[in-house]
């Protein structure tokens, strides 16, 4: 492969602390490299020098004379007089850029619902990252370099990137270096995992899948295999290994060594325990919507149906994820669920024992104790909190979520936006609620700390709402998902979210995001199908759905009598335990129809 970019010896201090310490690493042509590493590590330090915007305070960066770098940065760096046309193509006519099937594919990825003519100072946050995104993909560079490219895109617009980065060069040409936290695009667009970490960049094969296994055996071949942070890694191992198959199954993922290194390793969560006790602290009723609308006013004076008769009811125990585009009420429903918006028809039921708990997006709850220090403000609420059926204290419940003990001592108000994250959701659990509601967890979080928070998640006891476009956590921490549609609707994905995108995808005329649609559903082969093909396929899709409408009734009766079952103070656990084998049978045989059904999907291209 042909050399690009070349580092030699890089060296960066801030103050008394080294960020890189004598670095060399270079990219070749085909490189795809995804860098990870805890917050502050100097993962975008690394991207800047590597991009030469910035200077190291010694060594040298070095490039082919003939090869261009893009670069995407996590600050705002767009003119915001411009109108969104012209900070995308400049000066171009429409003529010329739209003759260009990149340009257009990223229009139409990115951007086609952004007003073109709008100021650009007037988008909003996600809006002006679509832009800036766009303007850098419509370039014909050799290497791009992305800084969180996944802010602020929902889940079918980090979908669309993945496939875009996929196909945007063959094999061995172009290289692409990005940051992110967002570990399912990772493992979909990435050959190779730098992690930044104690001043050096150790270079992984393959992407966070692989990178997690061998992260793991480095650190068992040095005698840290009890460590926490080992502990951490084998468990979210374990959940790749078990719960992931479409990642594990990669060549690249050593399956026999995985195997041996996690026999020893619990299922992430003990999904009846967590029933058991969720029952004990919620009894039956816990949060119900039922026939819910809601009409707002769109800001211009007119008002618009966000949800048309909506029915969730949340059962003791629950963990959910909700997926939806921007602007698709995913958060109004959080609030809706907490009590904090009126519903315009339709009834809304809290049991007597639920204490919610919501992290919002902006964090702004640490505002009324910004000069205290980290400690203090845990230690406020509670010093002794179990996890996973341990007690543990304050300080060390701080320290598992990425704290240190120098750390601990800072006050808020200089904190970064992370930590600000990490702190809040701490100072939410240990409040104890039964009902947690989770908004963009992720945003601004390193990979190591959301496996922390993935870890504390696993043995939390209550009711889970999670609304992210982050699906690897969505798939973590949740049992089931739910999807906003964007007309008022709410429909359960027995699928996940890969039948979300296939959903969005078949909805109609193509959106800005529509052609996000998973690798399944985009190698189609609808072109190659004969009618016959086609029809047989469409009536096995309609059986199908109305074998697993039948299954999930069935489902959803035994779920009931268990809840029942478990709330009645002589419950008869083995009783449970039986109730809940025939839950596992029922969802295996889901399982199994959802196979049919994507391999019947495939072929009508839905």
């Amino acid at each position: 492969m042909a050399h690009l970019i070349g580092a030699e010896n890089l060296s960066v201090a801030f103050v008394t602390r080294t960020i890189l310490d004598s670095v060399s690493l270079g990219i070749e042509e085909g490189d795809r490299i995804g860098v990870v590493g805890r917050n502050g590590d100097g993962k975008s330090t690394l991207l800047r020098l590597l991009a030469q915007r910035t200077t190291p305070d010694s060594g040298r960066v070095t490039k082919r004379r003939d090869v261009s770098v893009g670069y995407l940065d996590q600050s705002d760096v767009l003119d915001g007089d411009l109108d969104v046309g012209r900070a995308i193509v400049g000066d171009q006519a429409d003529h010329e850029w739209a003759s260009n099937p990149r340009i257009r594919d990223v229009m139409g990825g990115l951007v086609s619902e952004v007003d073109w003519h709008a100021r650009v100072s007037s988008l909003s946050g996600g809006q002006k990252r679509r832009v800036a995104l766009a303007k850098l993909l419509i370039a014909d560079d050799d290497v791009i370099m992305l800084d969180e490219p996944t802010n602020h895109l929902d889940v079918e617009g980090v979908a669309w990137l993945a496939r875009h980065l996929r196909q945007r060069w063959r094999a061995n040409e172009g290289g692409m270096l990005v940051v992110t936290h967002d570990r399912w695009f990772l493992d979909e667009v990435c050959n190779h995992t730098w992690e930044v970490h104690d001043g050096v960049v150790d270079d992984f094969e393959g992407g966070y899948a692989a990178y997690v296994l061998a992260r793991a055996e480095r650190d068992r071949m040095a005698a840290v295999v009890e460590s926490k942070r080992v502990q951490l890694v084998k468990k979210e191992l374990a959940w790749l290994r078990r719960g992931a198959p479409a990642r594990t199954a990669k060549p690249k993922f050593r399956i026999e060594a995985a195997n041996e290194l996690i026999a020893d390793v619990p299922e992430p969560r003990d999904s009846l325990a967590l029933s058991r006790m969720a029952m004990s602290r919620l009894g039956k009723d816990v949060l119900d919507l039922e026939d819910v609308s809601l009409t707002i006013n769109d800001g211009e004076g007119r008002e618009r149906e966000l949800f048309d008769r909506i029915t969730l009811r949340l059962a003791p125990g629950q963990r959910l994820g909700l997926v939806g585009v921007n602007g698709s009420g995913k958060t109004t429903l959080l609030r809706l669920l907490n009590g904090d918006v009126r519903p315009t028809s339709g009834k809304y039921k809290r049991g007597k024992t639920v204490r919610t708990a919501v992290l919002s997006q902006e964090v702004r709850e640490l505002d009324d104790v910004r000069d205290s220090r980290v400690i203090e403000v845990i230690e406020s609420e509670k010093r002794v909190f179990a996890v996973g059926g341990k007690e543990v204290s304050a300080g060390q419940l701080v320290e598992q979520l990425g704290f240190t003990n120098e750390k601990q001592w800072t006050r808020v108000s200089e904190l970064s936006g992370g930590e600000r994250r990490r702190l809040q959701l701490l100072r939410l659990l240990v409040g104890e609620p039964n009902v947690l509601m989770l908004d963009e967890p992720t945003n601004d979080l390193d990979t190591d700390t959301l496996s922390a928070i993935e870890d504390v998640l696993d043995g939390w006891p209550g009711t889970l709402v999670v609304v992210s476009h982050d699906r690897y956590l969505l798939e973590r921490v949740t049992d089931s998902q739910m999807a906003l549609l964007g007309d008022g609707r709410l429909r359960d994905l027995p699928g996940g979210v890969d039948q979300y995108l296939e959903l969005r995808t078949a909805a109609g005329p193509l959106t800005a995001t529509a052609a996000a649609a998973s690798p399944a559903v985009s190698g189609g082969s609808t072109g190659s199908s004969s009618e016959a093909e086609l029809r047989q396929a469409r009536k096995d899709l309609a059986r199908i759905e109305r074998q697993i409408t039948r299954v999930d009734t069935q489902k959803g009766k035994l779920q009931q009598q268990m809840n029942d079952a478990g709330a009645r103070p002589d419950a008869d656990f083995g009783h449970i335990a039986e109730i809940n084998g025939r839950l596992q049978e029922l969802q295996a045989e889901i399982e199994g129809l959802e196979a049919q059904w994507m391999e019947a999907a495939e072929v009508v291209g839905e």
